[in-house]
């Protein structure tokens, strides 16, 4: 994950550690099949970070802060 101050809406370590091997075998998963044809880019964290901020704040996806990832 890359460093930035926290928010209010981000997982905790030990909620992400609940999360993680489900969601890493995901990814995996659709890489090994060629489902999106790319090579994953963006930490999964930052990802599930910026869902629950938008579910959080109510905010339009094209307004995410610049430290998440893209829309």
């Amino acid at each position: 994950m890359t460093e930035r101050r926290p928010y209010p809406s981000d997982l905790s370590d030990a909620r992400w550690a609940l999360i993680a091997p489900r969601l890493t075998a995901w990814r995996q998963a659709r890489t090994d099949a060629g489902v999106s044809g790319r090579v994953p880019t963006h930490d999964l964290r930052d990802i599930f970070n910026a869902i629950l901020y938008v579910n959080r704040t109510g905010i339009a996806w094209r307004y995410l802060p610049h430290d998440f990832p893209p829309h």
